[in-house]
């Protein structure tokens, strides 16, 4: 195994230990884990975009405000929080008169707000269920179209955007994505509808990531930053989540909730 490889299998790990040890916890230590990476990608968003350390500090302020309306101790998820994030996304935009900028609010509030409804949707294990649904079939994603598409290889998914992604990483994508929500379905209770709709998830997975490509192809760099050894920035690991998360979210209240 060579040394990047390495590096970036540890760093891995230690994440994934990371969002299922707040998983398990909820509650207070969840949001804050969700609080701190939603800040940190705003950090990162604003680098994208061209903004001024000035107007990329200004939105990263502004976005740590709905998110702290989001705490468990206070009122979790709310329509106050509703509010305060649309009032978020104008306030960055009149000050800042960047229409990028602002939009990297809604593209971060949503989904740990898609998050933390899953998780504190029903006490115990059915809210911890739901969220870690939405997680791990991202993850299972990841890994199932790194391997597809390094032992199959075969045409490229989007050559311009991502030179690396091939079509038959998205289908190991979305296959493993498919075994992660019938083992859960199997063994944990995951509604089947859920389970038969990781595969759509799978799919807003990779264009997540696709997404996040085309905005770093644009900005000239390779990573949305390198707080992460081996893995670039916070970005670079949540923006599978940042696509999915919310689309877990409506097929639970679509497919599940009477």
């Amino acid at each position: 195994m060579s040394s990047e490889l390495r590096t970036r299998t540890v760093v891995g790990l230690a994440l994934i230990a990371m969002a299922l040890g707040a998983l398990l916890s909820g509650g207070f230590l969840f949001w804050l884990l969700l609080v701190v990476a939603g800040v940190l990608m705003q950090g990162e968003w604003g680098d994208l975009v061209g903004a001024s350390p000035d107007h990329r500090r200004l939105a990263m302020f502004a976005v740590s405000v709905p998110l702290a309306i989001l705490c468990p101790l206070a009122a979790g998820v709310s329509w106050t929080a509703f509010t305060l994030m649309v009032a978020a996304f104008f306030f960055v935009l009149l000050v800042t008169r960047s229409l990028r900028l602002a939009l990297g609010l809604l593209y971060i509030c949503v989904p740990v707000v898609a998050l933390l409804f899953l998780r504190g949707e029903a006490p115990n294990l059915w809210g911890l269920l739901l969220a870690f649904w939405a997680l791990s079939l991202v993850w299972a994603t990841d890994i199932g179209a790194y391997f597809a598409g390094r032992a199959i290889g075969g045409p490229k998914l989007a050559p311009r955007v991502s030179p690396s992604k091939t079509w038959a990483g998205l289908g190991g994508g979305i296959l493993a994505a498919l075994v992660t929500g019938f083992l859960l379905h199997r063994f944990a209770g995951l509604p089947m509808q859920l389970a038969a709709a990781s595969g759509l998830l799978a799919v807003a997975a990779q264009l997540g990531d696709l997404f996040e490509s085309w905005m770093k192809r644009r900005a000239g760099v390779k990573d949305s930053g390198t707080l992460l050894p081996g893995h670039g920035g916070v970005m670079d690991r949540l923006d599978g989540v940042a696509a999915a998360a919310p689309l877990a979210t409506l097929f639970y209240l679509l497919l599940v909730v009477p």
